[in-house]
């Protein structure tokens, strides 16, 4: 059985309800269900201010020539018509 990661949100009674369909192939099976917080792989959420100061500490930072790459050849098709 292959891992499933899902996010889901705890509803206002507390209750966390999942349904996941992981195939007939592994009906029967054993599974081991571990529950953990998504906030603790996010960063924090940032204040509109907060954003604004990262932006303008941000703006203008780059060091170098921006460069783009050759992007090869358009395929050639036949006509739709």
């Amino acid at each position: 059985m292959n891992r499933i990661v899902v996010r889901s949100k705890v509803g206002s009674d507390g209750v966390l309800h999942l349904s996941l369909p992981v195939g007939l192939v592994d009906a029967g099976e054993d599974v081991q269900v571990a529950v953990e917080s998504c906030s603790a792989h996010q960063p924090p959420i940032q204040t509109p201010a907060e954003w604004k100061a990262w932006v303008e500490e941000m703006a203008g930072s780059w060091q170098g020539d921006f460069e783009r790459p050759p992007q090869g050849e358009y395929e050639e098709r036949e006509p739709l018509s």
